[in-house]
């Protein structure tokens, strides 16, 4: 499980967060709801790893975050931020192995590239799958990204768990691909999974959602 434990975060003067405590369970779908502005964002990065100038506490299983290698962390925990960034001209099937990228040294291997090709066919992306990412509509680039969001954490872990964040993922899909998204993300939640998503749209959220925090 991933617990937070009086989580406070400040900018300057401005207080963003405050003795924010919870317990994300396996086997959930969480779903983080609140205006613009309220620190959802803000909050997922820091139990991810991002920030790390907050005070209180992130335990993953009950070890802290900070004792973590975050070569461990990214073997088990994938997140998908809001605009993930890619300017180089890689095929859609080059995108997605760099999910796999903690889990190998030098070059793939026969695993990863399964894997990949096991994630390629759940998100329907075959027919482009040699295609230049960056000819790509915004959706199809989401689409892209949460492929290798999960292929970082396709296998289910020997021990503990699997944690797949997700900060609006919704953000650039048609009504179908959205429903899709949340669908192969609650599947996750069947296999030792903490699954948190930040949302916006509240219809989806009761739809999908198992424990809402507001």
């Amino acid at each position: 499980m991933l617990r937070t434990e009086k989580i406070n975060y400040s900018i300057g003067k401005k207080k963003i967060l405050q003795d924010i405590t919870v317990d994300f369970l396996p086997g959930e779908f969480n779903m983080i709801l609140g205006p613009n502005g309220s620190g959802k964002s803000t909050f997922l990065k820091i139990f991810s790893g991002e920030i790390n100038d907050f005070s209180g506490s992130v335990l993953y299983a009950d070890k802290k975050i900070g004792t973590i290698k975050k070569e461990i962390l990214a073997k088990g925990r994938a997140v998908m931020s809001q605009q993930p960034e890619l300017s180089f001209p890689l095929t859609v099937d080059e995108v997605v192995m760099m999910g796999r990228y903690p889990h190998f040294d030098f070059n793939p291997g026969k695993k990863d590239e399964t894997i990949c090709s096991e994630v390629i066919k759940r998100m329907n992306l075959e027919s482009f799958k040699e295609r230049n990412y960056l000819t790509l509509s915004g959706g199809e680039k989401q689409r892209v990204q949460y492929a290798r969001v999960l292929a970082q954490i396709w296998e289910k872990p020997v021990e503990g768990f699997r944690y797949l964040f997700l900060d609006e993922p919704l953000t650039s899909l048609d009504i179908n691909y959205q429903q899709e998204f949340l669908q192969i993300a609650r599947e996750f939640t069947k296999n030792d999974t903490v699954l948190i998503a930040v949302m916006h749209d509240i219809n989806l959220a009761v739809q999908f959602a198992d424990k809402l925090i507001f």
